[in-house]
């Protein structure tokens, strides 16, 4: 393969510098890590828990070392999901981003060749959002943004929302779409299926709503990445075909047949499968697959290096979903 920088597009920090300044404009929110051992912790923000929190999460040498061990050149980091905060007064959480959005830039800018950053926004107001997604890009050089599946339970097709990617595709920003508090959490309690279903699921709707409300089409520049491997909707495209052809509700805000606008979505490389990945793929484009982790959660995928390489595709399209297309969507800053 060619020797390009291998970069992973979906990878989260939450550091212990990062929480210090979070519990102090928030102390009611009880930014901590706990139960801290040499591999992991507890960490919790507000009523949310995530046991394990791999050391890598806050300890920067530890993720250094496990990037290398990974095979990975260059991370792109985004917030950890629990720091939404949606549900918050607007203005509470847009200081709270700005905090995360500041450090990640320093970070960026302290190591250039190990770490790019995308932001968080305060998505519940999108005017706020509109302006803190410029801030983040202009004034602390990050490359986009990480944004949830849903805004408490709003779709990402709200017309609310035209201002947030009039701005993203005028900055050219990258997006990457993250689950959480998931769709039927109330039936998915069991046997760790919040994760296991209902992330994918949560992924699946914020591609449709995508899609079917038209955002695509009236945003075609915008770079979409769908974390997890696209959640369901890669393996549903002919359903989505079928519907629109035979029914009028698909066919309300989406003028163009469905795999128009699906042909415009980027995806991780975040399956645990080398076949499925091979039928990613295959669906749409090595152009439009991305090398992810999750890191440093443990459902991630840090052997993700691997799994392209054992991939049944020539030297170039893997070399795309390693390097060329995170070089390509955030303009050549990690070439």
């Amino acid at each position: 393969m060619a020797a390009s920088r291998i970069v992973d597009v979906h990878a989260h920090m939450l550091s212990e510098d990062m929480m210090k300044r979070l519990a102090k404009e928030a102390p009611e929110l009880h930014f901590t890590i706990t139960d801290v051992d040499a591999h992991g912790a507890t960490l919790k923000v507000g009523t949310l828990v995530q046991t394990p929190y791999a050391r890598g999460g806050w300890d920067l040498d530890k993720r250094i070392q496990d990037m290398e061990a990974a095979g990975i050149d260059m991370q792109v980091v985004s917030p950890v999901p629990q720091t939404f905060l949606y549900d918050l007064e607007p203005k509470r959480t847009d200081a709270l981003c700005e905090i995360q959005n500041e450090m990640l830039g320093d970070l960026a800018r302290r190591m250039p060749d190990k770490f790019l950053g995308i932001a968080t926004v305060p998505l519940q107001n999108p005017e706020m959002a509109a302006a803190c997604l410029e801030r983040a890009m202009t004034k602390h050089g990050l490359k986009g943004m990480m944004i949830c599946s849903h805004v408490e339970g709003k779709n990402l097709d709200d017309p609310k929302l035209d201002v947030v990617w009039a701005k993203a595709e005028a900055l050219g920003a990258f997006i990457l779409v993250h689950p959480q508090k998931v769709a039927a959490s109330e039936r998915l309690g069991s046997y760790y299926l919040r994760n296991l279903i209902g992330n994918p699921l949560e992924t699946t709707i914020a591609a449709a709503s995508l899609i079917f409300g038209g955002v695509l089409e009236r945003y075609p520049r915008i770079k979409f990445c769908m974390s997890h491997g696209g959640g369901f909707q890669p393996y549903q495209t002919g359903r989505f075909m079928h519907g629109w052809a035979v029914r009028p509700e698909p066919k309300t805000r989406l003028p163009v047949p469905p795999n128009v606008s699906i042909a415009r979505l980027y995806h991780d490389t975040i399956l645990h499968s080398a076949p499925h990945l091979e039928f990613l793929v295959s669906q749409s484009g090595a152009n439009h697959v991305l090398l992810g982790t999750d890191y440093p959660f443990d459902m991630g995928m840090m052997d993700a290096v691997r799994y392209v390489r054992s991939l049944k595709l020539d030297d170039a399209q893997k070399d795309a979903i390693l390097a060329g297309n995170p070089s390509r969507l955030l303009k050549n800053n990690v070439s």
